[in-house]
């Protein structure tokens, strides 16, 4: 009886196929066109998702009576800017006295609302929510511990979501509309960037008490550099408002 050995069949060496300049153009570009196909569907989440919040749009307007001394507030209630110069106001009680900061007129304690506002060619800012019971004469920190659920821009491009303490974003766009949305019983607030449709940040599992005010604090001129307003504009509507 014979017996035949045979050796072991040959095997590709896969060390030398990953290597080649080939093989790794063709993972870059697999990963490419996966990273591409995952951003187009994140961005048509979004783009469904702010289209949901709009729905909750209230008609927005500033109240005079909370606004800090230097900050000019247009006829209509839609646009507010920091004029550098203290007017004589009285000191009532809902009057912001030490920073340049008015809130809307408009309260929310239950249910959801959404409201838009141009941030365009702004250097800062700070936007987003507040509830009734906030301190309006003297220091304020803007955390959700003191009642502030605020997002804000710092020296042009420097974003940032203001928890208990500053969270950086990184923002692959200068957002020139910024959306709010609450939704109060969810214990919510989410910031979108409008036009990119996407999603800057959320406040998730706060717990509101009271009512909560739309917040706006167009920040100093810094020799009118940031001399422009911030401005209340109308969602999904045919009417518009210079700037918006």
């Amino acid at each position: 009886m014979y017996f035949l050995f045979f050796g072991s069949p040959p095997t590709k060496d896969w060390t030398e196929v990953s290597d080649h300049p080939s093989y790794k153009g063709s993972v870059v570009k697999a990963v490419a066109e996966l990273e591409e196909t995952f951003s187009k569907q994140m961005k048509m989440l979004i783009e469904a998702e702010l289209k949901r919040v709009q729905q909750y749009a209230v008609d927005v307007t500033l109240d005079p009576d909370t606004a800090h001394p230097k900050l000019i507030l247009s006829d209509d209630g839609k646009q507010v800017n920091n004029g550098d110069v203290r007017k004589d106001l009285p000191d009532n009680p809902e009057r912001f006295t030490l920073y340049a900061i008015v809130l809307g007129k408009q309260s929310l304690s239950s249910g959801r609302f959404y409201f838009e506002v141009q941030v365009k060619e702004k250097t800062d800012w700070d936007l987003g929510v507040a509830r009734e019971s906030i301190d309006r004469k003297g220091n304020i920190t803007l955390s959700p511990e003191d009642g502030f659920w605020t997002i804000c821009l710092r020296n042009e491009n420097e974003y940032g979501a203001c928890e208990n303490h500053l969270v950086d974003l990184s923002l692959k766009s200068r957002p020139q509309k910024v959306g709010v949305f609450v939704d109060y019983e969810e214990g919510l607030v989410s910031f979108y960037d409008v036009d990119a449709a996407a999603l800057i940040y959320s406040f998730t599992g706060c717990s509101f008490t009271e009512k909560l005010y739309p917040f706006f604090s167009p920040n100093p001129n810094y020799g009118g550099k940031n001399s422009a307003p911030l401005i209340i504009c109308p969602v999904n509507q045919t009417e518009s408002i210079p700037g918006c």
